[in-house]
């Protein structure tokens, strides 16, 4: 996170705040993919891609990259959450840079930008040989009180 990004008017920095603990994904069981690390604006998710993740024509579906990436991004901005605070994405962009066949990806995401109501997040995706298979960012909107209602980080295990 770039520092001076903190608008919410707060004088506590990200790294002064008590650590949140970030539930299972469920997704991640569905699709495979591992969250090897995540805190302080930052997350890394692993994958090993596979025939089971193909598309049509025998490479990795654009979604999966898209499913890490995302949940990486999620998972970064999420560690920036106050207490009562939730968050939505609100727009979500991928450019896929080479093929996929067979690779143990990982999805490693930071945040750029963390105002009050509005997050920035940026995301890398590589292959075992640490060449750039897709890049990912997002802005992520920042939900309080009747506008978090009935959206609430699950609990962790």
């Amino acid at each position: 996170m770039s520092p001076g990004s903190e608008e919410s008017g707060s004088n506590e920095t990200p790294a002064e705040r008590p650590p949140r603990p970030l539930p299972p994904a469920p997704v991640a069981e569905l699709v495979g993919f591992e969250i090897t690390s995540g805190g302080d604006g930052r997350a890394v998710m692993t994958l090993q891609a596979g025939p089971q993740h193909a598309n049509p024509m025998g490479s990795l579906h654009g979604g999966i990259l898209c499913d890490i990436g995302d949940a990486a991004m999620g998972y970064a901005f999420a560690s920036t959450l106050r207490d009562g605070e939730t968050f939505t994405t609100v727009d979500l962009r991928i450019n896929f840079l080479r093929p996929v066949w067979n690779a143990l990806l990982k999805a490693e995401a930071h945040v750029v930008h963390r105002g009050r109501t509005i997050g920035y997040v940026e995301c890398d995706v590589t292959d075992e040989r640490q060449r750039v298979v897709a890049k990912l960012s997002s802005t992520c909107m920042v939900l309080r009180k009747e506008k978090a209602a009935g959206r609430q980080l699950a609990p962790t295990e």
